[in-house]
């Protein structure tokens, strides 16, 4: 049987600066401009440690600067499979209901978008707890790996769900590809629940629970989703932090009507 690719692990010495510098560079790509005082908000720095990263990007390529003083992504990232437009949209109307979300059960809610066999996430707002997720914004796992995933993964037919699995596809990393028996199986398990549960799929000690949010003509956008460290997971109380989420994925989902 195949294997998966291990588990993503944090760094046990983290450098806050070079996260800065990533995750600035994912905003960038994911949302086409921001100004130094969006990113010195965004990551939580001042706007002196803002400019300074994204001068840095500027200097290597990954970001640019036009005349209105506005960064934009540079020749070395390459353009998100999903418009800035519609990826910037999203994430503004969700950004409000993640932080009701996070507010309401202290956990890390975040908006997840599928491309293929992967996942990127596209807004993240964390909890307060002191053991917490860490925010994922701009990461990208593979699909079968996440909980959004497996929610938008769902939604695809038979014959979609094999050619984004098509062997060809993984010619030349056959460890890579899922057991599509098994993945089938927890496909058919969403379908009935109407959620998803991932436990430590994508990381160590790490749950999340999430559902579909679709958009306003019925097809599926995103998957909105809570995270937290699995010891302070308690499947008694399940129940009710799917109540919290449908409510947060209707919401988010009249917005998007309204939107349009």
């Amino acid at each position: 049987m195949a294997t998966d690719k291990p588990l993503k692990t944090a760094p046990p010495y983290a450098i806050a600066s070079v996260d800065h510098a990533l995750r600035t560079a994912a905003m960038l790509q994911l949302e086409g401009e921001l100004t130094v005082t969006q990113v010195a908000q965004r990551l939580g720095v001042a706007r002196s440690t803002a400019h300074r990263l994204l001068a840095m990007l500027v200097y290597r390529d990954f970001a640019l600067q036009d005349e209105r003083r506005v960064y934009r992504v540079g020749p070395v990232l390459e353009l998100a499979a999903h418009s800035h437009s519609r990826v910037s949209a999203l994430r503004t109307a969700a950004l409000p209901h993640l932080r009701r979300l996070a507010a309401v059960v202290d956990e890390t809610a975040s908006l997840t978008i599928r491309t293929g066999n992967s996942v990127r996430f596209v807004a993240s707002v964390e909890g307060t707890q002191a053991l917490r997720v860490s925010s994922r914004e701009g990461m990208m796992f593979p699909a079968h790996r996440t909980t959004a995933g497996l929610l938008l993964l769902a939604e695809l037919s038979a014959a979609e769900l094999e050619d984004v699995y098509a062997a060809e596809r993984y010619a030349e990393r056959p460890d890579e590809r899922p057991d599509l028996a098994l993945l089938r199986a927890d496909l058919a398990r969403v379908r009935h629940t109407g959620f998803a549960v991932n436990s430590e799929r994508s990381e160590r000690g790490l749950v999340a629970v999430g559902l579909l949010v679709r958009g306003p003509d019925g097809t599926p956008e995103a998957g909105l989703s809570v995270s937290m460290p699995s010891v302070r997971y308690d499947p008694h109380h399940l129940k009710s932090l799917i109540a919290t989420l449908s409510r947060a994925a209707r919401a988010l989902e009249a917005d998007l009507a309204t939107a349009t």
